[in-house]
């Protein structure tokens, strides 16, 4: 589809487009209520309660007042609305700023001010410096002669160097006051903010009326700024939420965390075990009111009811019993997961000082996910590495330069090369100072400085004007270079930009004074030496990539050809012809750059060294200890990656570590190479080595394509994995394959080729680099440096996890506590479905009386965060989902049973028999259960704050007193209650049996386990609380995996469950079923089998 703007036509565009109106907020006035209620009772669990609220308007059946339930549950929503509302009239408040900004048009040659929001698709608008652009513009008009402004696109992209951009070749020399009339064809609205495929025609009285192609540079987009430049104007082509970044924006798929589907399946469990409990009482309940309570006087039942009558108690026990599912679970995560959240941007041992950048959390729902991390995808260039490039060596007509002194701009040789004006070393330099998209900027002082968007082609222009070839000026088309005093000047004809498939740049010049034309070019060895001349020997150059790589160093290689006249004019107009395309001009442009970029002279090298940043290799070897794969996915040579990976501890040198080589053109040598590869790692992984396998971007598609399976094997045996040469698209194919293997995927980058990755994975942490903030708006979770990872996934993962485990147990164990107890007491009831508590009771358990020290678990630590960098082995309860699982839930489960007995009982026996009325008797259970639940809080919690014991004790305190204020209201049914049972000393000798009789048991088993069944978290607290030095685990090694019995082919894989072994809370001992990950890092506790050697029982997925 096309869309078809005319330049200074109101009235056409009016009807067709919208205007310039942004709006991006969720709800409206009107909509507001209706909207939210739909959005909030589209989750199951809202959808229960709700129906659980109108089953209690029904007079017969509901054994408590209805606000017990409303109450709580308009509570709940209001507070998610409230949020939402707020949340919603912010980004309103910011729609409305910019919406009403003030701005110039441009009409029959005539300036004048608009609002924002009043822009039409097709009107001029004229920007000054430093003026934000209001909506997608084609430029027309600058201050420059040459038509170039400088934009800067941080807001779109992230990227803080300025760009270039100019107006479109038939717009040069024409005053933009008189461009009334014109037409741009261009595609609809998308997102894509790096293309832009249109055409301008312009209409008479301008005689060169032809078709003009536009792209992106053409262009400046809505929320760029216009900098360095007086003034510039453009015909609005895309307005309001049609823009590019309106477009880009829209809500991210939300991530669902493995403690919320552990969560939801538990809350299905109990769900089933309520209508088991439902079903079976309410067959009771109707057997004993047929059979014994009619034989009673008071009870007064009608011989013969109506036809629903049997559905009465029932209904009356599904309605007792709907507490078990804990109404405030939801808010309590939501209100803790946010607070994890403000943590990671608190912490000040994550802030960079050399950026200034702090750690952020853009992603306030899956932090527990950190701390269960079991893949770390990473990208190598500037997330390894510094990003700073810095020129080092280079090969020049196969003659080495840097060698001997380690930097080519010391190298004696070079520099009287130089000087002496070789030919080869001056195309060499020409070449190094012209391809590029540099742009130079002469200060008040006369120095130059570079901007570039490539810091290689810094790298490489700096090195140049080191070397004397100094890139002077950029006048348009123009290029001005001074070599040892003398100006040259080229004209710059034609651009072939870099591209991903394409792996090179050229640039087509013609030298103004010779007046010969050149194509000049660079780019990755692959992509250049196969074009080279026939009669040109390459091997030379071949062997200083090798060295290079070797060294760690990147490479480019350079290249030039002298053109005909007549063959470039032959091939422009085939470019121009590509270039104008509005379908496929990215391929045909390709197609047609094919044509030209052949029968190169290779010039020589260049070598340019990218630096490990601090930290690198402390924080792999950190979290591979804590049992973390680790995968580098880089668009780099295979030998540089190598030396990357090895002097960041990412693989071992021999005879410690192994490295498997997966290569091949064709299918067959993939296939077989994957296959000798898989062989020898089910080989070798019983052996002492730390195995992993490197693949490049070739092998790896054709693997992938026709291959998948038996690369997921391999994939799943490797602790370590190095793809070289690899696309965007394949990072994300890599990311998805782990992904769907259910194993937690982490993917860390810095550039915008890392956000397709970073988005497909579990956890996308993006690093605000040189390259921009791209990947960091794109993330989860963004930090400064890698070397902070290891305390994100350490500290904020593992204590995460930790408290939403212990929070959405408890929250089920009181709710349970509460229900069983009103269980027990319809045996004593005549299985009526009576309840034992009153309505504000119930109404206030949940909301008010619980939920307040179960926050502030928010707070616990069950050891320093020095104790669990040193021992990143812990991570592996984490990993292994040891606190949250059936299992762990069934311990909760028993202690919330036996506890209701212990109430139950002891209440019924010290009040039951005509000593007192019902409402004390109720009381004294209630008192007893808020007693206990204080008590377990307490022995659950590790480390104790001020504001703990405030909530745990002080939320004590605050039942009774609510309980007197209530108990002073004579119409709210507990009238003098709580002043009668606080007289009484049999109350508080109750409260003491009922705590020891409940606790003791609990205390017993835990000081057991403690004491002779300590596991390796158990060891270190009691090394904290002693006060002496942090322990030493041990070294246990893990047991020799066996795969004589598991390698089979991956199609007869038997589905099996992820967490076949589950222990409960209170024996929480180390011999979980866990996978073993190779004997790269010694392991000091789980000797169990390895469920990387039984990955193949896993149920991966088919690809």
């Amino acid at each position: 589809m096309k869309r078809y703007v005319y330049i200074n036509d109101d009235e056409l565009s009016q009807d067709l487009y919208c205007d310039n109106r942004i709006s991006n907020t969720k709800y409206t006035i009107l909509n507001f209520l209706p909207k939210n209620l739909w959005e909030q009772f589209s989750r199951f669990m809202n959808q229960y309660f709700l129906l659980i609220a109108c089953l209690q308007l029904w007079p017969l059946i509901t054994p408590v007042n209805p606000a017990s339930t409303w109450g709580p549950l308009i509570f709940i929503f209001a507070v998610s609305a409230t949020k939402e509302g707020w949340d919603d009239y912010n980004r309103y408040l910011s729609d409305k700023k910019a919406n009403e900004k003030e701005v110039w048009v441009v009409k029959q040659g005539i300036k004048k001010h608009i609002q924002a929001q009043d822009i039409r698709v097709g009107n001029i608008v004229w920007l000054r410096e430093n003026d934000e652009v209001p909506c997608d513009l084609v430029l027309v008009g600058t201050s420059d002669l040459q038509g170039l402004c400088y934009v800067e696109t941080s807001a779109l992209d992230g990227e803080t160097d300025l760009k270039t951009r100019v107006i479109p070749h038939a717009c040069m020399g024409i005053d933009f006051e008189l461009l009334h009339k014109g037409v741009i064809e261009c595609p609809n609205p998308d997102k894509d903010i790096r293309r832009f495929d249109a055409n301008l025609r312009l209409f008479p009285p301008f005689i060169d009326n032809d078709l003009c192609p536009l792209t992106i540079k053409n262009t400046i987009l809505q929320s760029c700024y216009l900098r360095n430049t007086e003034w510039a104007c453009g015909v609005a082509v895309y307005t309001g939420n049609e823009t590019k970044l309106g477009m880009s924006r829209g809500v991210p798929e939300p991530k669902l965390t493995a403690v919320d589907m552990m969560i939801d399946k538990l809350t299905g469990a109990i769900f089933i075990f309520q209508i088991v409990v439902v079903i079976v009482l309410g067959i009771a309940g109707n057997v004993w009111k047929d059979t014994e309570a009619r034989k009673q006087w008071y009870v007064q039942y009608p011989n013969e009811g109506p036809w629903y009558e049997l559905l009465v108690i029932p209904l009356r026990f599904e309605l007792l019993c709907s507490i078990m599912i804990p109404i405030s679970i939801k808010v309590s995560l939501d209100l803790v997961k946010s607070l994890y959240a403000k943590f990671i941007d608190w912490d000040c041992e994550m802030f960079d000082i050399e950026t200034g950048t702090r750690a952020n959390a853009a992603n306030t729902a899956i932090s527990e996910d950190l701390g269960q991390v079991e893949y770390i995808l990473t990208d190598k260039t500037g997330t390894l590495t510094e990003n700073k490039m810095v020129f080092k060596r280079c090969c020049i007509g196969g003659i080495f330069y840097g060698n001997e002194t380690g930097d080519a701009l010391k190298d004696l040789e070079l520099l009287d090369a130089v000087v002496s004006g070789s030919p080869d070393v001056v195309r060499f330099l020409t070449v190094m100072a012209l391809c590029n998209t540099v742009i130079p900027i002469r200060s008040k002082s006369g120095s130059i400085s570079y901007k570039a968007q490539s810091q290689d082609e810094e790298a490489l222009v700096r090195a140049a004007a080191c070397l004397h070839m100094i890139f002077v000026n950029k006048n348009a088309n123009i290029l001005e270079i001074n070599y040892n005093g003398t100006m040259a000047q080229y004209e710059v004809l034609d651009t072939l930009e870099f591209t991903s498939d394409r792996k090179r740049m050229s640039v087509v010049v013609k030298d103004c004074k010779s007046g010969k034309i050149i194509l000049l070019s660079k780019g990755a060895d692959e992509a250049i030496l196969p074009c080279a001349n026939p009669g040109q020997q390459t091997r030379s150059f071949s062997e200083a990539v090798d060295q290079y790589a070797q060294l760690g160093l990147r490479t480019l290689c350079l290249a030039w050809r002298v053109l005909e006249e007549d063959e470039y004019q032959e091939w422009s107009l085939i470019f121009k012809e590509a270039n104008s395309s509005l379908v496929d001009r990215e391929w045909r442009v390709a197609e047609v750059c094919q044509r030209l970029e052949h029968g190169f002279e290779i010039l020589g090298v260049a070598a340019i060294e990218d630096r490990l940043q601090d930290g690198v290799p402390e924080t792999i070897t950190t979290l591979r200890k804590a049992g973390i794969n680790f995968w580098m996915l880089t668009g780099d040579k295979q030998n540089t990656a190598l030396q990357i990976a090895l002097s960041c501890n990412l693989v071992s040198p021999e005879p410690k570590g192994q490295l498997l080589l997966i290569n091949g053109k064709t299918d067959d040598e993939v296939c077989r190479s994957l296959e000798r590869v898989l062989l020898t790692m089910r080989t070798t992984n019983s052996e002492p080595k730390d195995v992993a396998f490197v693949i490049d971007g070739w092998a790896l598609e054709i693997a992938l394509r026709h291959y998948r399976k038996t690369f997921t094997e391999l994939a799943l045996l490797s602790r370590t994995a190095i793809c070289c040469r690899v696309t965007p698209s394949q990072k994300a194919q890599l990311v998805y394959i782990i992904k769907s293997c259910e194993y937690k995927t982490l993917a860390i980058g810095d550039g915008g080729n890392d956000v397709r990755m970073i988005q497909q994975a579990d956890i996308g942490v993006g690093i605000s680099g040189r390259e921009g903030l791209q990947a960091a708006r794109a993330a989860d979770y963004s930090i400064g440096k890698f070397r902070f990872l290891k305390r994100l996934i350490l500290v904020h993962g593992r204590y995460s996890y930790n408290r939403t485990a212990f929070l959405s147990q408890y929250s089920f164990y009181k709710s349970l506590l509460i229900c069983f107890i009103q269980i027990f007491f319809s045996f004593i009831s005549g299985v009526s479905g009576t309840s034992l508590f009153n309505s504000v009771s119930l109404m206030a358990y949940n909301t008010f009386y619980t939920s307040i020290p179960v926050l502030v678990s928010a707070l616990d630590k069950d050891l320093s965060e020095r104790t669990v960098m040193q021992h990143p082995q812990i991570l592996f309860y984490c990993q292994a989902g040891r606190l949250l699982n059936p299992s762990t839930f069934a311990g909760w489960f028993g202690r919330s049973l036996f506890h209701a007995i212990v109430v139950f009982l002891i209440t019924i026996h010290a009040y039951a028999y005509e000593r007192s009325e019902m409402e004390e008797m109720s009381m004294v259970a209630l008192s007893g259960c808020i007693w206990l639940q204080a008590f377990v809080v307490a022995l659950e919690t590790n480390s104790f704050t001020v504001l703990q014991h405030l909530a745990i004790w002080g939320n004590l305190a605050g039942f009774y007193i609510i309980n007197w204020i209530v108990s002073t209201l004579p119409s709210s049914g507990m009238h003098t209650i709580m002043f009668r049972l606080c007289r009484q000393p049999s109350y508080w000798t109750t409260m003491f049996l009922m705590v020891a009789a409940g606790m003791g048991p609990v205390l017993a088993l835990k000081y057991f386990r403690y004491t002779y069944r300590s596991s390796k978290i158990n060891i270190l607290q009691q090394a904290e609380r002693l006060g002496g030095p942090i322990l030493t685990l041990g070294n246990i090694e893990p047991q020799p995996r066996s795969l004589e019995k598991e390698a089979t082919p991956l199609l007869l894989i038997q589905p099996k469950n992820r967490s076949p072994v589950h222990e409960p809370l209170l024996s929480d001992s180390p011999n979980t079923t866990r996978r073993s990950f190779g004997s790269g890092t010694p392991f000091d506790f789980f000797q169990s089998q390895s469920r990387l050697s039984s990955s193949y029982s896993r149920n991966c997925k088919d690809n």
